[in-house]
């Protein structure tokens, strides 16, 4: 595995450099079997867990698992969070049928990234970007609603070769402490997506760390039908009885579910599911993640 600078040609055109070292990350990720001939769309968001070198829920002994569970659910399209720059690049190097976007939320390649793997066969980035979750988004590493934690968005455009069709897709993790950050994040993001044209679909997907349909920060993106919850248009639903954070040690039944894909643009989702596979006891992570399969119902 090499990971790209800015090299590839074809995402260099949309690169918007901000000094301060933000620069993109594309790197080779991912195998599994390929979609080809479908306008189906398998939409991941998954919290990685930072890694740890030490341990019984080590960075080491968790790759495997990761890496199995994330070609079992076979995604196109797969956002993670909590995932560090090292952490990245080995799973990118056991997934080679993928290439990731990404920033380091402390600007470069330092602290959480939110980043976003895609199918490089079937995806084009026509444009991408990162913003902070604050009342300054183009300042790198900015925090100021209380948030000891710096939060942040990714965000791509793509085109998909196998449909002819553009769409969005967004990566966030809102903060853990402060519930007046999550709302004011909420409310930034809907802003943004707002002005974005019309006629391209958006796929918001994160660890939002609040309640869906319980948290003012859910209503704020989902109020006037602004986004629809995937779980609530999904014509089957798997792992109804859990919720999404397991803390390495339960079977969270009856948790909140707190991870979410949001979708903006008219679409059918076929089913979708909260993945609690784990072996001989050991959870891939401390989050379990979330698979919808959708079609948007228009074609260009």
């Amino acid at each position: 595995m090499r990971a790209l600078f800015c090299q590839a040609p074809a995402v260099c055109r949309w690169a918007r450099m901000l000094l301060g070292g933000l620069f993109l990350l594309l790197c080779n990720a991912f195998g599994g079997e390929s979609s080809e001939g479908t306008s189906t769309l398998c939409v991941v968001t998954y919290n990685l867990r930072y890694a740890s070198p030490t341990g019984p829920n080590a960075w080491p002994q968790r790759r495997p698992l990761v890496v199995r569970l994330i070609r079992q659910l076979d995604p196109d399209v797969l956002g993670t969070q909590e995932g560090l720059y090292g952490q990245l690049r080995e799973l990118a190097a056991d997934l080679p049928d993928y290439d990731w976007i990404g920033l380091g939320r402390d600007g470069g390649s330092r602290g959480e990234f939110m980043a976003v793997f895609y199918r490089k066969r079937r995806f084009e980035p026509r444009a991408f970007d990162h913003f902070w979750l604050s009342d300054t988004p183009e300042v790198i590493a900015s925090t100021t609603w209380g948030n000891r934690n710096r939060r942040m968005v990714t965000w791509v455009r793509f085109y998909d070769r196998q449909t002819g069709r553009e769409f969005y897709f967004w990566n966030t993790h809102l903060d853990h402490e402060v519930q007046a950050a999550r709302e004011k994040s909420a409310e930034l993001i809907r802003k943004r997506v707002a002005d974005l044209p019309g006629d391209v679909p958006v796929l918001l997907v994160g660890d939002f760390n609040a309640a869906a349909g319980a948290n003012p920060a859910y209503d704020i993106l989902t109020r006037d039908g602004f986004f629809a919850d995937a779980w609530a248009l999904a014509r089957v639903r798997e792992g109804e009885n859990l919720g999404t954070f397991n803390g390495f040690e339960r079977m969270p039944v009856g948790g909140p579910r707190i991870d979410w894909i949001l979708v903006r643009g008219a679409a059918e989702v076929d089913r979708i599911r909260i993945d609690a596979w784990q072996q001989d006891g050991q959870f891939p992570s401390d989050h379990f993640p979330v698979a919808a399969w959708l079609r948007w119902k228009s074609q260009p």
